[in-house]
């Protein structure tokens, strides 16, 4: 099998027979909690059955045919973020800090995105940029979802604009195109599709991408490059090749279930025969210098019912920001938190999914009963003989919806592609 042979470059016949027979073995499941809305006693009473992560603290492994977490209530209320076990540790390792810039170059699905959120309790701000303008949408959909509000999510080529973006960001995730051959256990399509002109190809593509992302890296800075990719050439080469023509220092990655090549030990590989997830490979790198941080929030109180930073209009939508930043040439398709559209006529909202589930603090809240949480899901409106208004509609303290009372009934509000 080609796939097989071109891992001699690297590896053992003894290594690549391991990896060969795990490679028969079903793949792994993984989940990650957002403690902003369940702590990780509260999921272990729910799903007693879960294993911790290896490495990421608040993540878990699971078995599907046991728990299909997907299709709970906690996964719709945005509790936690489905996530392959593997594909968690580059951005556990990048470590980024509260207040920081992060750019994500490559971010769909947003995985990478949502994980560095977590860890910068949204704060600072993340740029989650993806070529595709439709795979742009699944970040947006997680990122309402789970309520997170540091995010600009835009749609570009970065190679026409990064010299806008020079020695700028603190924290640089590229989680680069390639071949896919870690995914084989994942998507037999991968399988099939796999060859070594692919790897080729898709290495010349990554050499572009990590010079790119490296010089927009500040001094001081960390850039974290990963592939779902086994091939050397997609991965030590990239780095020895970026190594070649910039002054970049390699991080040491060491444990117990990394393989790191003794000869170039850029980075570390996670292999199912070794790590209890999928392939994958992670390098970091340092710009030599050092980080200088001034940005400070400014917390900003507005008639909505929201404290941001920025408030920004597009069009008759008004989103929210964290952060001061002007995203000078990037194609925005969601700017932080999208409070809501304005009424026509009125200088009133019509508030956001996406900002209901953000949202800590409302003027009115109605928390829901297991009964009505099952009604109001299917479109049902909620008996409440209250006061008009606007009100956020809670379960267990999590935040479900904000919906208008018209003084009898709390009406339904939840938009129709996401009731069940």
């Amino acid at each position: 099998m080609e796939f097989l042979k071109h891992l001699k470059k690297y590896l053992s016949e003894q290594e690549i027979e391991k990896l060969s027979v795990s490679l028969q073995d079903e793949n792994r499941h993984g989940v990650l909690l957002n403690t902003q809305k369940m702590c990780d006693e509260e999921f272990l009473k729910l799903y007693p059955d879960v294993i911790k992560h290896p490495i990421v603290p608040h993540a878990y492994l699971y078995d599907k045919k046991t728990y299909d977490l997907g299709k709970t209530i906690y996964h719709f209320l945005g509790c936690f973020y489905l996530q392959e076990p593997s594909a968690m540790v580059p951005a556990y390792f990048l470590n980024a800090q509260e207040n920081e810039l992060v750019l994500d170059m490559c971010a769909a699905p947003g995985g990478k995105t949502i994980q560095t959120s977590f860890l910068m309790n949204d704060t600072g701000l993340i740029i989650s940029n993806d070529l595709s303008k439709s795979r742009a949408f699944a970040i947006i959909e997680n990122e309402e979802r789970l309520g997170l509000g540091n995010i600009i999510v835009t749609n570009n080529d970065l190679s026409k604009i990064f010299n806008n973006y020079l020695n700028t960001f603190d924290k640089i995730i590229l989680d680069a195109p390639c071949s896919g051959s870690g995914m084989f256990r994942k998507e037999n399509k991968m399988m099939a599709d796999w060859s070594y002109n692919k790897v080729l190809k898709f290495a010349e593509t990554q050499k572009e991408l990590i010079s790119i992302a490296y010089s927009m890296l500040k001094p001081g800075g960390t850039l974290c490059y990963s592939t779902c990719s086994f091939s050397y050439e997609e991965d030590e080469e990239v780095i020895e090749y970026l190594c070649q023509h910039t002054d970049c220092e390699i991080v040491s990655l060491q444990h117990d279930l990394f393989y790191i090549d003794s000869k170039k030990p850029y980075g570390a590989h996670l292999f199912p025969s070794i790590f209890p997830g999928e392939g994958h490979y992670i390098c970091l790198i340092k710009k030599p210098g050092s980080i200088i941080n001034n940005r400070k929030s400014m917390i900003v109180q507005n008639k909505y019912g929201a404290s941001f930073v920025t408030f920004n209009r597009f069009g008759d939508s008004l989103f929210g920001m964290n952060n001061v930043f002007v995203p000078h040439k990037f194609n925005i398709v969601r700017y932080g938190v999208k409070i809501g559209e304005f009424i026509k006529g009125q200088d009133a909202i019509k508030y956001d999914y996406h900002f209901a589930h953000y949202v800590s603090d409302f003027s009115r809240k109605y928390e829901l009963n297991d009964d009505e949480l099952k009604a109001y899901l299917k479109g049902a409106g909620i008996s409440y003989n209250q006061e008009k208004g606007y009100y956020l509609l809670t379960y267990k303290g999590i935040n479900v919806d904000i919906a208008k009372g018209d003084g009898k009934t709390i009406k339904n509000h939840l938009p129709k592609g996401l009731r069940i």
